[in-house]
């Protein structure tokens, strides 16, 4: 997959476009729950057909039909990627993919599987789910290929193991990407190097670009060490 998503960290449809205005090159782009639900589908659609290459980021959670008809609605935006809470079972995500397979075959459906802020503690203490994070991630991208998705999010931590267990087709999608600048509220991050040399598919960095000084050498830069990373790799 090779791709380098930009997370569009910011409040509003108009201060992403003046984002991407700043930036050279046309990024792949991913649009959050925050920016989505201020905006709607038609700043992704605006997005889509400026050509933008959109992963939009709601992790859809919620009872099978619900999903099934959420993911429907979707598919009709063209985006090339979107993506469900595996926690939210084997059936919801049967159904969701249904729904997005009504009205496109082109989008692809990933599974979220744990945040990069849930750490060890957080896992066992508070979500009561025993075996670690590891083997949690392994378990949760074991039901999400079972029921058909084309891959999952997950940090670089998981990303190997979960290649050896379902093979390098399986799509691994990781945010938390960072050089050496702070990990804010993010617990598991890493560097583009170290996401290429774990299998990673594709990368999603937003803050260490939205808010430098200069937001297109930042991007420049990291798309550069990414594709660097994954020229040697291949």
């Amino acid at each position: 997959m090779n791709r380098l998503y930009l997370a569009l960290d910011v409040e509003t449809g108009a201060d992403a476009f003046r984002l991407l205005k700043r930036i050279e090159q046309k990024p792949a782009v991913k649009v959050g729950m925050e920016l989505f639900y201020r905006e709607g589908g038609r700043f992704v659609e605006q997005l889509v057909d400026s050509g933008y290459p959109v992963f939009l980021d709601v992790k859809v959670h919620d009872i099978p039909e619900t999903a099934r008809r959420t993911l429907r609605q979707i598919g009709r935006l063209g985006v090339e990627l979107t993506n469900v809470h595996t926690l939210g079972g084997e059936t919801m995500i049967r159904y969701a993919l249904d729904g997005l397979r009504d009205v496109t075959d082109t989008t692809k459906l990933i599974g979220v599987t744990q945040l990069t802020s849930t750490d060890e503690r957080m896992l066992a203490e508070e979500l009561h789910i025993n075996g670690g994070l590891e083997q949690a991630v392994l378990r949760q991208a074991a039901m999400a290929d079972q029921a058909g998705l084309d891959g999952v999010v997950a940090s670089v931590h998981e990303a190997r193991a979960i290649h050896q267990a379902l093979g390098s087709s399986f799509l691994t999608v990781t945010p938390g990407i960072r050089m050496n600048e702070t990990a804010d509220d993010q617990v598991r991050v890493a560097t583009p190097k170290a996401a290429r040399e774990a299998g990673v598919s594709a990368i999603v960095v937003g803050r260490p670009i939205t808010r430098a000084e200069d937001p297109n050498a930042a991007y420049a830069h990291y798309l550069q060490e990414w594709s660097r990373t994954y020229e040697t790799n291949r």
